[in-house]
């Protein structure tokens, strides 16, 4: 195994992080499909304000997600320099919109620490816990609140 993967004999898990700004997150690994540049996606009418749009992948409907948006914080300003992680969130294939892909983490579940009383409400519904990680606080989001199940559509 490579150096830092052995953490202790508790379960391990790897998460890909992230940077929104001067944030960092992470999701994690099992979740990803593919990392991919910025494309300028095609505008959905009536989509939420963190919805940019969809584009096409390989002939699917890709949704694309500002996450520095759904997160509460200023709309991503795009360019070549922004990166889409491509996440299964559920059943859903989503892009999501981050500004760089910084590491791989391979972390004990003990490291994930609850996320602090202060950040109670809206935030602790996407953020599942916070990692310090060699000086370095990451929050883990959670995928499936951060996106909203599909409803059924009726006949």
């Amino acid at each position: 195994m490579a150096d830092g993967s052995i953490m202790s004999n508790r379960s391990a898990s790897e998460f890909v992080a992230f940077r929104i700004g001067v944030q960092e997150f992470c999701i994690d690994i099992m979740s990803v499909r593919e990392i991919r540049g910025w494309t300028q996606p095609t505008a959905l009418p009536h989509a939420p304000s963190y919805v940019r749009g969809v584009i096409n992948l390989r002939g699917s409907v890709l949704p694309i997600v500002d996450l520095s948006e759904r997160l509460g914080f200023p709309p991503t300003d795009t360019g070549a320099r922004q990166v889409i992680i491509v996440a299964q969130v559920r059943n859903q294939i989503v892009g999501l919109l981050v500004d760089a892909v910084s590491d791989i983490l391979s972390q004990s579940t003990d490291a994930v620490q609850p996320t602090p009383g202060v950040a109670k409400g809206a935030i602790e519904s996407f953020i599942s816990g916070v990692m310090a990680i060699e000086g370095r606080m990451i929050g883990l989001i959670e995928l499936d609140s951060l996106i909203p199940a599909p409803t059924e559509r009726a006949a």
